[in-house]
């Protein structure tokens, strides 16, 4: 590819979306009729340290495996299952082999407890589950709950009820008659939490994948050659679209990790595999960043295109991570309902903090909660069209809630950002973060980037506090390198020093040092419990 050329991409981009397709055959069975078809597309390691590596060929036989699997097990298309799994490549196979005959996997975090787990059973009507004998127990709790469940489906160790995932395996043919799904047909659900009411389950169709080309292609930037890995487990869905889908449409070699981030651990991977292009979350970054001498220590030569999503990140971890690797971070913007739509690319100037322009193919817009454009410069909810091919149908079984999220041609994406007049989108928090205080509208993020400038701090939140003078004031939740260092004076430090890099009526009054924050599974800071909290802490003393 020679030099990218944003507004010659995004003139040119045409999607041709045909009629019949099935995720499963693109990803895996069409490489199988090329020189793919002996070429590694996993390459998988665990925290003991063991590993295996998989062919398109070995993929296709596993999946259409699985896949009679389900069948035998009298699965349908439409009928849907939950994926309990860590990252093993067992996820792929069972993801997989599920949407060849039409079924419907439901990827769903180790980390939830029985109780979420009977409400996505529930509100899916799940038939079957596949899981670890270490992650069952929470299954086992409310599967008498569970009308709709009919099969525990375990990796390892079944006992009772449950069913041996290899014994299924064995019994199933490996010529699989692949299901003649639609590319507008429903391909998998993953649940999304909003920030009222229960999880909804975001419905995307067989079309997702290709409508994600742009991502792979132009952000991601990978090449045939690459080795693509994503630090997240795959239950989340950027890493199961960058970390996995999206490169083997293409037929790329992809790496996965079985076990706790640990950045140390990452870089001897990174080393150890030779990965090329490495996607992850500002979390993660700002963790690498904390491993003394990294540059010397590991061999990084292999690594040459860096990507992080989830989360906004910080201008001076791209600052530094660029001194250290000599390598920019391109960061992108996206949700569970449209992937990335908003990223920097490789050839197009980064300004440090933006979200960068919309993808090829994608028409972005700022929008008043009606629906109705407003001009560049002016803040308002970021929109998407509601023709994007990348773009989820509906909230599984909450028409009220889908319909609420569209208006006037538009999917309402509930992110907050304004568009300069060069065309870059610049976030400033969810509808719901933004702080109002003094008249000011405050973006948490602006505030968090410079307190995180400040050479002591690791990562921070930054939420609404209720004031009895002010009525509402910013405060800080930060966490430092080295925790020892908390002091009055550093309190102050840090606040003289966030008047110095934003306007200074942003600086926090108040700062909590802590020793971790609320996160989503996926590494989303989650604010809202922590203004939750002030307010509980807070009102109770000021009624």
């Amino acid at each position: 590819m020679g030099e990218f050329n944003y507004e010659k991409e995004y003139q040119n981009w045409k999607w041709n979306i045909p009629e019949q397709y099935n995720i499963g055959f693109d990803c895996v069975d069409k490489h199988t009729k090329t020189k793919k078809k002996n070429k590694i597309a996993l390459y998988w390691e665990n925290e003991k340290g063991e590993s295996d590596k998989f062919t398109y060929n070995d993929m296709k036989n596993l999946t259409d495996k699985f896949g009679n699997a389900l069948k035998n097990l009298g699965f349908k298309k439409g009928d849907r299952f939950l994926i309990r799994l860590p990252n093993l490549p067992e996820f792929h196979t069972s993801f997989l082999g599920g949407v060849k005959i039409g079924a419907i996997p439901i990827p769903s975090s180790v980390m939830f407890r029985a109780h979420e787990i009977e409400y996505r059973i529930n509100d899916s009507g799940s038939k079957a589950i596949i899981t670890t004998s270490k992650y069952v127990n929470a299954v086992n709790e409310i599967k008498d709950r569970c009308p709709s469940l009919k099969h525990i489906i375990i990796i390892d160790d079944a006992y009772d009820d449950q069913i041996l995932y290899d014994d299924l395996m064995k019994e199933a043919s490996r010529n699989l008659e692949i299901e003649p799904t639609k590319s507008e047909d429903m391909s998998f659900f993953c649940y999304t939490s909003g920030t009222t009411g229960n999880p909804k389950g975001v419905v995307h169709l067989h079309r997702w994948v290709l409508g994600n080309d742009p991502s792979v292609l132009l952000w991601q930037q990978a090449k045939d050659e690459d080795i693509l890995a994503h630090t997240g487990d795959l239950n989340w869905i950027f890493p199961l679209g960058n970390g996995f889908l999206y490169p083997w449409r293409h037929g790329f070699s992809t790496f996965i990790y079985d076990g706790r981030f640990s950045p140390e651990r990452w870089f001897e991977l990174l080393e150890k595999y030779k990965i090329t292009n490495l996607a992850s979350v500002p979390t993660a970054y700002r963790m690498f960043l904390t491993v003394k001498n990294a540059m010397k220590k590991y061999n990084l030569l292999a690594l040459r295109h860096c990507i992080s999503a989830g989360e906004p990140l910080n201008p001076q971890v791209i600052k530094i991570w660029k001194k250290r690797f000599g390598l920019d971070i391109y960061d992108g913007i996206g949700m569970t309902e449209i992937m990335v739509y908003l990223s920097n690319y490789e050839g197009l100037k980064i300004k440090l903090g933006s979200c960068g322009k919309p993808q090829p193919g994608r028409v972005c817009s700022i929008v008043d909660h009606s629906g109705k454009e407003l001009p560049k410069g002016e803040p308002g909810v970021l929109a998407v069209k509601d023709s994007d091919p990348g773009l989820f149908r509906e909230y599984w079984n909450k028409p009220d809630k889908t319909k609420e999220s569209f208006k006037k041609g538009w999917f309402l994406t509930g992110d907050v950002l304004y568009e300069d007049e060069d065309g870059h989108y610049w976030f400033s928090g969810r509808d719901d973060d933004l702080i109002m205080a003094a008249g000011y509208r405050i973006s948490p993020f602006e505030v968090e980037s410079a307190i995180i400038s400040h050479p002591e701090v690791l990562e921070c939140a930054v939420v609404a506090s209720p004031d009895k003078m002010r009525g509402v004031i910013v405060k800080a939740f930060i966490i430092l390198l080295d925790e020892s260092k908390a002091s009055d004076d550093l309190v102050k430090d840090i606040q003289e020093h966030t008047k110095m890099v934003a306007a200074p009526y942003k600086y926090p009054r108040e700062v909590e040092f802590v020793e971790e924050l609320p996160k989503t599974q996926s590494g989303k800071i989650k604010r809202k419990e922590l203004r939750e909290l002030e307010k509980e802490r807070k009102l109770g003393g000021m009624k």
